[in-house]
């Protein structure tokens, strides 16, 4: 029996990029190869492999899937020879026959029939006099025919019996097992759902495995007003994401998927054009499903109502999220405003407001600063430590090295600029705000504030970066990911980056001399001392014991200062437009940090020429 288990681990063993390569030619872009599509002609490449998400893509031709889909796509293999092949490749042997396991899978397709009969029983019931109200509140909803057809939409009548009298066919333990029907003691049992408007729940295949029924009879208050099925063989509400099987294709066209609170939010959202739209079903999102939606896309965007519930949602799902994350993979946070829904700001202001709010998001870095800067007042000295113990709580819970420092370091200049910057009144600050001014740096020689303003202007700290990582050739496969981020105009280095990401792929042990033979005979550009100003940085230098961690933070300042110019420039560009107190402190507050950032520059470039 294959378990998703089983080929999920023979796509991790397996090298995506290195099977496609052999009848591809590939061109390595950052973190991702390129190709002109095998599947159909083009003069220029669409086709992109991804071996860290495990799937090639066309954006030509809509090609799509992992290494098992490339060799029965493009080698015509059946499955079974394509796994085969591909377990001989990987080390694995295929699993034995398990009867057990053969007998579960007769019993889950068995429960899958039933849930597509039940599927066809509410969408037929939608449609007769007793579906009348159900029908009615889609109306009021304003859901085109088009949507309510495409989500499956149905009823379930008010009657105890009616859906195991349509399925009689089946066993009634089986009604049972699906989540279909109620077992209790003393009691004859009875439909679970009853005078509810229902949504099929799909699994990633798009098959049914469970329901989702909203109530019709609102004077029924001690119903839950949203009721879904239970846990079953088919059905993990901790593992599932509602729309996941429409919206997955959607995001990969736009690179974006927006995860909302619930499945009538997913349904407003199609309705107003917006296809990538996921939710998860009852529960804060679990890790789990944090994991499936990196799947898609990188950074998902999480929208949530903007009343006290929904932040509250937002700082959960952040909690969740930091543990798992890693280089590349994180969460965009929005909140909508005024405590509306989804539905109520697409109907008071249209598509086009629900599409900026979801371009506003905040990282999460951010969202997590600010939940708990206002999660209690911050008056006392103890207060104020209180708040950076829970930063740092928070930061631990963080498992990979580099993004625990880089959380770290960020927050800590967030809690520093907060709780000890002094408040300043300045003349022309809007409605009298009293931004905080940044201390002035200490003074530093002549020679070395010269180089400090040539490294910062220039492409010195990327020279030196670069020649750190040929000097320390050991650290290249620890720091590929966020090497890969780096964005140089200048194209003889962007090259040698190519080709250092490239050669951190080899397991043999890498050396300096042998990275030098293997830049020359590339014709590849080498950093010499004079491109990075003369600088003397530790991981420069032999013997440093420290060095690799050096190397590590330029590297992080060298992939942060284009954002952090970029940000400051946005944010100035905003408050001359809108001289508002929130785009002037939006200001200060990246100009702070991007003191902070020249101020480590600095430092780094001080404790070494600054003492010639």
């Amino acid at each position: 029996m294959l378990t998703p288990q089983w080929l999920d681990e023979l796509r991790s063993r397996i090298s995506l990029s290195g099977v496609i390569g052999r009848t591809t030619r590939l061109t390595k872009a950052g973190r991702e190869f390129k190709a002109c599509c095998p599947f159909h002609n083009e003069k220029s490449p669409s086709f992109t492999v991804n071996d860290e998400k495990g799937f090639y893509h066309c954006f030509g031709c809509g090609a799509h899937g992992d290494v098992i889909r490339w060799m029965t796509d493009q080698r015509g293999l059946s499955f079974m020879d394509a796994v085969k092949e591909l377990a001989v490749e990987a080390g694995m042997e295929l699993p034995a026959p398990d009867p057990r396991a053969a007998r579960r899978a007769e019993e889950q397709k068995s429960l899958h029939d039933v849930m597509a009969a039940a599927q066809s029983f509410f969408v037929h019931e939608l449609s007769t006099e007793g579906g009348a109200a159900a029908r009615r509140y889609l109306e009021t909803r304003g859901f085109p025919a088009r949507i309510v057809q495409e989500f499956g939409f149905g009823f379930a009548p008010d009657s105890r019996t009616a859906l195991k009298e349509a399925l009689h066919q089946f066993p009634h333990e089986m009604l049972v097992e699906a989540g279909l029907r109620i077992v209790v003691e003393d009691r004859d049992p009875y439909d679970r759902f009853r005078n509810r408007l229902m949504l099929p729940i799909h699994d990633a295949r798009g098959r049914v495995i469970a329901f989702g029924g909203r109530i019709l009879d609102t004077a029924k208050t001690d119903a839950p007003k949203y009721l879904n099925s239970p846990d079953t063989p088919l059905f993990d509400k901790g593992r599932t994401l509602y729309n996941l099987h429409r919206a997955a294709p959607a995001a990969r066209r736009t690179d974006r998927l927006v995860v909302v609170e619930g499945y009538m939010d997913v349904v407003a959202l199609a309705a107003a054009g917006i296809a990538e739209a996921v939710a998860p079903l009852g529960t804060a999102l679990t890790e789990h499903q944090i994991e499936r939606l990196w799947r898609v896309v990188e950074t998902p965007v999480l929208c949530f109502d903007g009343d006290a519930a929904g932040k509250r949602a937002a700082k959960r799902a952040v909690e969740r999220a930091l543990p798992l994350l890693r280089p590349g993979h994180s969460l965009r946070i929005v909140s909508l405003p005024g405590g509306m829904d989804p539905d109520d700001l697409i109907k008071a202001e249209g598509p086009q407001a629900m599409e900026r709010v979801l371009e506003g998001g905040k990282s999460l870095v951010e969202t997590l600063w600010e939940a708990e800067r206002d999660a209690s007042p911050l008056v006392t000295p103890e207060d104020k430590a209180g708040l950076k113990a829970r930063l740092l709580d928070h930061v631990e819970t963080i498992q990979h090295p580099d993004i625990r420092s880089l959380y770290r370091r960020d927050l800590l200049e967030r809690f520093d600029s907060f709780a000890f910057a002094r408040r300043d009144r300045q003349r022309g600050s809007p409605r009298g705000v009293a931004p905080w001014r940044a201390a002035a740096p200490p003074p530093m020689p002549a020679q070395a504030r010269d180089r400090l303003r040539r490294i910062g202007n220039g492409d010195g700290l990327l020279a030196a970066v670069v020649a750190g990582f040929i000097a320390r050739p050991a650290f290249l496969a620890r720091h590929a990911e966020t090497l890969a981020k780096v964005d140089s105009p200048d194209r003889g280095f962007a090259a040698t980056i190519d080709a250092l990401i490239e050669i951190s792929e080899r397991t043999e042990p890498l050396e300096t001399a042998a990275l030098h033979t293997i830049l020359a005979e590339r014709r590849l550009k080498v950093p010499q001392p004079s491109d990075y100003a003369g600088m003397r940085f530790g991981f420069l230098e032999a013997g440093s014991g420290s060095g690799g961690d050096e190397l590590a933070e330029a590297l992080s300042l060298l992939v942060e200062r284009p954002a952090i110019e970029a940000a400051l420039a946005e944010a100035t560009r905003r408050f001359e437009q809108e001289l508002s107190d929130e785009a002037f402190a939006e200001q200060q507050r990246l100009r702070e940090r991007k003191l902070a950032f020249e101020a480590r520059l600095r430092q780094m470039a001080s404790s070494r020429a600054g003492q010639e």
